[in-house]
């Protein structure tokens, strides 16, 4: 069965904001603990030695399919479906589409701000390795930072399905109301159509 233009326009933000979600658990996973990073101490500088892994480039990604499930997100929620578009105004009379919309970007906002606090934070701490204080153990971006991000994007995604849910009934209910219109405006023609022929007629 051939999926229609919402089913599409659906699929095409679900997969990146799920991808997103599976790579940030993955980041949380591979970022090294402390007992894989070597601490070296040479003429009073105190050297942190990380492992290869791929936690920061796994963030990096996440981030970029995050904004790119948002912005999918928001075209499919504007797109006009079979060239039928409804107006703004229509549509922000909702207010619970109004609501889920603004949470769902309150949503995004949060889980890339964790997203780019994690990955940067561990970014930093391979590239300044070196310290001049004594230290028990060497920097680590917070633990369950990745985790936690990588949740609230799936949260986003989940945010925007109840957005795409609502705005469907909005746009339902819009032409549900232009096809009553068409209907009522019918009726009025063709009951007074045949008044007017016989009244014309009575006159020939």
């Amino acid at each position: 069965m051939a999926l229609s233009q919402t089913g599409w326009a659906t699929i095409f933000f679900t997969i990146p904001g799920l991808i997103s979600f599976a790579l940030g658990i993955l980041a949380e996973n591979k970022k090294p603990g402390d007992d894989a990073i070597k601490l070296v101490q040479s003429s009073g500088l105190i050297t942190c030695h990380y492992p290869h892994d791929s936690s920061i480039a796994l963030g990096v990604v996440s981030i970029l399919l995050l904004s790119v499930s948002t912005i999918s997100a928001l075209g499919a929620l504007f797109f006009p479906y079979d060239g039928k578009a409804v107006p703004h105004s229509k549509l922000w009379k909702s207010k619970l589409f109004l609501v889920f919309l603004v949470l769902s970007l309150v949503l995004y906002f949060t889980s890339e701000g964790l997203l780019m606090w994690a990955t940067i934070t561990e970014s930093n701490h391979r590239k300044y390795n070196t310290h001049h204080q004594a230290l028990d153990a060497c920097p680590t971006a917070k633990t369950g930072l990745f985790g936690g991000a990588a949740f609230l994007s799936l949260d986003t995604t989940l945010f925007w399905l109840i957005c795409m849910i609502l705005i469907a009934n909005v746009r339902s209910e819009h032409f549900e109301e232009i096809e009553d219109e068409k209907g009522s405006y019918g009726q009025v023609t063709n009951e007074y159509g045949p008044a007017m022929a016989g009244h014309y007629a009575s006159k020939v």
